[in-house]
């Protein structure tokens, strides 16, 4: 009932729309009842050897006497063309039959034309929050679950709540009222019938509640292996390169038939499911009217029968109650989609009700320009169970440059995700200025910070909106200056279309160094106050070191700066060394100073050919 509610709230944002689809589908179902209706007095027309005399109606007061005066008007107009000419009676009923075949069609294509931009709204509604939500999320979010699953969401369950917005307004808004209408008339026509008839449909619906539920349980297991099927693909394809190379094309294919088989098995069983109770319905409801056949024919070949049932009317009654089919049938089909797609919106909540962890203050404080300098007060952090860093203490004042040294594992990354804020500590505090970043604005925090890391992260647009990445308003001399501090103006100038060069997924059509330079250019334009390098010099060649190393002093200067350290040589001028072992620190100051102790900087120094 939740997932209903919800699906509800989602259609019902575009009221107007929503209520076109209603109008058009109740227009739809009464001009489909009338369609059908008319046959009746064809019938009379046709077969009917006597007539009895038809008096024109008197008008009653109250709905069901409005509805039987105008039938018997219709009644009382065809006997009196009859009476003057059946030809032109048997043309007046084709054409009123034609007529109301095309009002039919034609409101059915109208429930469709807005049902499209209804259902395509929703979704785009719920892909937008999906993806928000996903920016949003903590980083550590993305190390606990799979991108592949996320991707499915956004796309398959996202599908089957389209589904679920038509199944619903069909639900509640289209064939419950079908059947009225056409519960209606056959109780016009023959209470006693249709009573008997309607005593043999609760075993249909119980029928249609047990297979919805089945079906839920299964569509969840399906969607939830398609989010392990994604992340197949996407991680076959990312790592193209190495699976070549370890010539481990043939595991990785076996891998990934064992989950799509998996998933193939899941969907089809939840597929034979949802479609199961359409025809079955089907066949109950055409076995219940075999029944009704027998029972109504008995009423109106007896003649001691109390029934005013005539046999025109009988065959009229044969055939609007089949018509019960075609909502109920609906009716089912719409209660399967439901229970699918409440699956599926079990697993969007997930997404939209995570905790995302990393919260603004009620009140932040605005950060201006640094001054005094970064502190890291007694601190303390883990992931999950695992601890990472204890108890740690130090200060960049500004204008200086810290680096961080030590063995994989020791939390130098971990301590540098801290400031941004992409992790929050657990115990200790890490102040800008005094101030508690926690306490401060998150926007203007990392809008004082620039990052550039060891994986070059770019993305597939050109080189100029790749440098001007979060700053929409900077001007092309302010990208080409940045450009050029950076030593990336002469290559950039090289390309194909130059600083409108596009250049691929994750920057594929550059070389690693070239890449680099485009991020620090980015850096540099957002001129930053204070920068995190993440061993931004260690994944290139040498010749592609020095540029980018000249690049990165021209970064670092007059800015408070925390190195990540792979390579000791570039960071032998950094003002402040801290040496991490297993997220504690073992020893700090400058590389001279390190270098007298003849510690671990010493021994890792001289692991790299560094003797002095």
């Amino acid at each position: 009932m939740k997932s209903i509610l919800e699906i509800y709230k989602y259609t019902f944002k575009y009221k107007g729309v929503a209520l076109l689809v209603i109008l058009f589908n109740l227009l739809y179902v009464i001009f489909n009842l009338i369609s059908l209706a008319l046959f009746v007095p064809f019938l009379q027309i046709i077969f009917a050897e006597e007539r009895e005399v038809v008096l024109e109606p008197i008008r009653r007061e109250g709905l069901i006497s409005f509805f039987k005066y105008y039938a018997d008007l219709f009644d009382y107009q065809m006997y009196k063309l009859v009476e003057a000419d059946p030809k032109q009676a048997l043309f007046f009923a084709c054409f009123s039959i034609g007529i109301a075949f095309f009002g039919k069609t034609l409101f059915r294509y109208c429930a469709i034309w807005f049902q499209s931009q209804l259902r395509m709204s929703v979704v785009r509604d719920i892909r937008n929050k999906l993806f928000e939500k996903a920016m949003r999320l903590p980083i550590s979010y993305y190390t606990d679950e799979r991108k592949g699953d996320l991707i499915s969401r956004m796309q398959s369950d996202v599908g089957e709540i389209e589904i679920a917005v038509i199944s619903m307004l069909e639900l509640f808004f289209r064939e419950p009222i079908a059947v009225a209408i056409n519960l209606a008339v056959l109780i016009y026509w023959s209470p006693s019938l249709t009573l008997f008839s309607f005593v043999l449909l609760p075993f249909v619906a119980l029928i249609i509640v047990l297979i919805g539920k089945s079906l839920k349980r299964t569509a969840k297991q399906g969607q939830e292996q398609m989010g392990t099927l994604y992340s197949a693909m996407d991680e076959g394809l990312n790592g193209i390169r190495i699976i070549k190379a370890f010539n481990a094309i043939p595991q990785v294919i076996k891998s990934f038939r064992h989950e799509n088989l998996k998933h193939q098995k899941l969907i089809t069983k939840a597929f034979r499911k949802r479609d199961l109770s359409s025809p079955l319905n089907e066949l109950l409801v055409t076995i219940v009217m075999l029944v009704i056949v027998w029972y109504g024919g008995i009423l109106v070949l007896d003649a001691s029968s109390s029934s005013s049932l005539t046999g025109p009317q009988f065959l009229g009654f044969i055939l609007i109650f089949s018509q019960l089919t075609r909502p109920i049938s609906n009716t089912a089909k719409s209660i399967a989609n439901m229970n699918k797609s409440s699956a599926s919106q079990d697993r969007i909540n997930e997404i939209l009700n995570a905790d995302e962890k990393i919260y603004e203050a009620k009140n932040p404080i605005s950060l201006s320009e640094l001054t005094e300098g970064i502190e890291y007060k007694n601190i303390f952090f883990s992931y999950k169970d695992e601890n990472v860093l204890k108890d740690i203490s130090f200060k960049i004042p500004a204008g200086k440059t810290v680096a961080l040294v030590g063995e994989s594992g020791s939390g130098k990354s971990t301590l540098a995700d801290l400031l941004p804020r992409f992790y929050d500590i657990k115990q200790g505090e890490i102040n800008f200025d005094g101030v508690n970043i926690k306490e401060a604005s998150i926007t203007d925090l990392r809008m004082h910070i620039g990052i550039v890391s060891q994986e070059s992260i770019l993305f597939n647009t050109t080189v100029k909106e790749n440098i001007a990445f979060g700053m929409p308003h900077a001007t092309n001399k302010e990208i080409e200056n940045a450009a050029k501090i950076a030593n990336a103006h002469n290559f950039i100038s090289e390309l194909e279309s130059g600083y409108d060069t596009n250049i691929g997924e994750r920057g594929n059509k550059l070389s690693g160094g070239q890449k680099q330079r485009i991020s620090i250019a980015r850096a540099i334009l957002k001129n930053p106050s204070i920068l995190i390098l993440d061993e931004a010099t260690s994944a290139l060649d040498t010749e592609s070191e020095k540029l980018v190393q000249e690049a990165i002093e021209k970064l670092m200067e007059n800015r408070t700066s925390l190195v990540i350290a792979h390579r000791l040589s570039t960071i032998k001028k950094a003002d402040n060394i801290i040496v991490l072992s297993k997220g504690t620190i073992q020893e700090q100051g400058t590389h001279n100073e390190l270098m007298a102790k003849k510690g671990i900087y010493h021994k890792l120094s001289s692991l790299q050919g560094i003797n002095d």
